[in-house]
């Protein structure tokens, strides 16, 4: 039998998520991951530093931002980002100007949702206390 996380024979974890910007939307995506968020910006390998876009790592969370000249914001589609002192980060982030959407239909969990400054859902959560 099976738990709920069962595993597989292959190992699996996440490396990163990649979210799309637009054309030369590097600017705002520091202003908001590194300044709004606390994330740093690591140095992407040079034959895709050509590309644009950028890299971002914090904690256990890696995100990689890709240039998208067809850019439409994931509206649905969104990384679910663990978050130890959640509701400090959505201070922040309203303190930023960004709105923060409260939801509570995820049991066991708090969370909200938020945009990046492309329009890309992100959903901030923490587990509730046991």
């Amino acid at each position: 039998m099976n738990d709920q996380h069962g595993a597989s024979p292959f190992g699996y974890g996440v490396h990163h998520v990649q979210l799309a910007i637009r054309p030369a939307g590097e600017d705002a995506a520091r202003t908001f991951y590194v300044g709004v968020l606390g994330m740093t910006e690591v140095e992407k390998p040079p034959e895709l530093a050509k590309r644009g876009g950028l890299w971002l790592r914090t904690d256990a969370l890696e995100l990689h931002l890709g240039v998208d000249a067809g850019h439409v914001p994931s509206v649905k589609a969104h990384p679910g980002i663990l978050v130890a002192d959640l509701d400090a980060l959505a201070a922040r982030l309203e303190a930023a100007g960004h709105q923060v959407a409260w939801d509570s239909d995820f049991i066991g969990y708090r969370r909200f949702y938020s945009r990046d400054p492309f329009g890309n859902r992100l959903e901030f959560l923490a587990p509730l206390a046991a």
